[in-house]
């Protein structure tokens, strides 16, 4: 485990959670060289990720979702329920249709991403998420997609608890279901991006949800949204 280096100010201050040494060597050679982030810390389990999380004050923990003692689900869901304002997690995995990809969106987790994804794709999906916004790979999202085509089809008509929101507000959670940006879903319904951000707020505080991630799983589980439409 190593120890938490000078920081500057502004940076994002990144931990990395992998058993695998390379992994945690590379992910840290590659983040410490950009400009505002900086790697506090890595660890090689997820056992004692508290008293990590406490010493090292990440923004955004790196988390490996397969770990020998205490995997990265476990790990997250400690981090997440710790006190005040905790890290943000991304789940790392080698699998894009890893069957714990819904167990680490409904835990909380911001971000899931593929440890084969491009070098510029893990320090976007850093930068993206310790700014408050939540980060799914495409090929997540399409596993995620692949996963419920394989299953029961759903009631026809879209879950109760959709009823709160406005048909503005259902065509833009349809839109984040479907894989799209901010920027994407502005051009598609001819509105400001800012816009588009206020309807993804008011549809995160109407659902409970934390993020775009639990947004996506609520809008299939609830069939408002269904593979392949």
């Amino acid at each position: 485990m190593q120890p938490a280096p000078d920081v500057a100010k502004d940076a994002i201050r990144v931990l990395i959670v992998d058993d695998q040494s390379m992994i945690r060597a590379g992910f840290a050679a590659l983040l410490d060289a950009h400009e505002g982030i900086t790697v506090v810390g890595t660890a090689d389990d997820g056992a004692g990720i508290s008293e990590v999380v406490r010493r090292t004050r990440p923004d955004v923990v790196l988390m490996d979702i397969r770990m020998p003692k205490v995997n990265g689900l476990d790990a997250a869901r400690t981090i997440i329920g710790m006190p005040g304002t905790p890290p943000k997690v991304i789940m790392l995995t080698t699998f894009d249709a890893d069957e714990y990809v819904f167990t680490a969106l409904r835990v909380g987790a911001s971000g899931f991403l593929l440890k084969d994804s491009p070098p510029e794709e893990l320090t976007q999906a850093v930068r993206v998420v310790a700014a408050g916004e939540a980060l799914l790979s495409p090929k997540i999202t399409r596993a995620l997609i692949a996963d419920y085509a394989a299953r029961p089809a759903l009631p026809a008509s879209p879950d109760a608890t959709l009823s709160a929101l406005t048909d503005r507000e259902l065509d833009v959670m349809k839109l984040v279901a479907a894989g799209r940006s901010n920027a994407e879903i502005a051009a598609e319904l001819h509105l400001a991006e800012q816009t588009v951000k206020t309807h993804v707020s008011r549809v995160l505080n109407k659902l409970d949800l934390r993020d775009r991630t639990q947004l996506v799983v609520c809008a299939y589980e609830s069939g408002l949204v269904r593979a392949g439409r």
